[in-house]
């Protein structure tokens, strides 16, 4: 069973033509391929006193400080960087290819095991789209490994903004033709994703697969455990 927190309106299915998806940590391995890649370079430094999950942490703090810079970077280089600092707070110089091994993991991330089944029940009712903070070749071998076609992807580096911020949000509708009412967005992301449909008032699902605390200030969102839980509330 779902756990059904606040939302604008339990009614999914009323006016919605088109489900947004997030796509890192919501549809693919984001986490466990970033701290498996993490845990090869601590090895080569032999650095044994700090856990690949911190690295990871700690370069997702340092993200959100990128990904609101203007002008815009690359979602590549903002890996470079933030990993290229995160290691460096515990003094690991990481080299050129190791930066560029965490530049582009995200290509090499295959989806969660109910993603595939989910998307292909969703599609028989709704167009279906990605959001995501990415670059347009990054994210093209994600989405073939996910198996399902997406009506749209909408990258970072199409509308030159990184979530939370409203102007990738914009942008996606403008080019969809849709209305923000006519959409449902579901993701992971609390600070990316949450946080910008509190601000611009969307109806939203927030897929909580670590089992982790919402932060109430971002509500209304409803919250499921994973995809399985987004499919039967869109579907019913």
């Amino acid at each position: 069973m779902s756990a059904q927190l606040e939302c604008p309106s339990n009614d999914f299915g009323s006016q919605t033509k088109i489900i947004t998806f997030d796509c890192y940590g919501t549809l693919v391995d984001w986490y466990e391929v970033l701290t498996r890649e993490a845990t090869i370079i601590l090895d080569a430094h032999d650095a044994s006193d700090v856990s690949a999950e911190s690295i990871v942490e700690r370069f997702s703090i340092h993200s959100k400080r990128l990904t609101a810079d203007k002008p815009h970077r690359m979602f590549k280089n903002i890996l470079r960087i933030g990993f290229d600092d995160a290691f460096g707070e515990w003094g690991i110089a990481a080299n050129r290819d190791e930066l560029d091994r965490m530049a582009t993991a995200p290509a090499n991330m295959e989806p969660h095991r109910d993603v595939p089944e989910a998307l292909r029940l969703l599609k028989t009712r709704y167009k279906l789209a990605i959001f995501t903070n990415s670059d347009d070749d990054l994210i093209k071998p994600t989405v073939e490994r996910i198996g399902v076609t997406f009506d749209y992807v909408i990258t970072a580096e199409q509308a030159r903004s990184y979530k939370p911020s409203r102007e990738i949000f914009e942008y996606g509708y403008r080019q969809m033709g849709v209305t923000p009412e006519e959409t449902v967005h579901v993701a992971m992301g609390m600070y990316t994703d949450m946080k910008a449909c509190h601000e611009l008032g969307l109806r939203a699902i927030w897929v909580n697969r670590r089992g982790e605390n919402g932060n109430p200030d971002w509500r209304p969102y409803t919250e499921v455990r994973d995809l399985r839980g987004a499919t039967d509330l869109l579907m019913a």
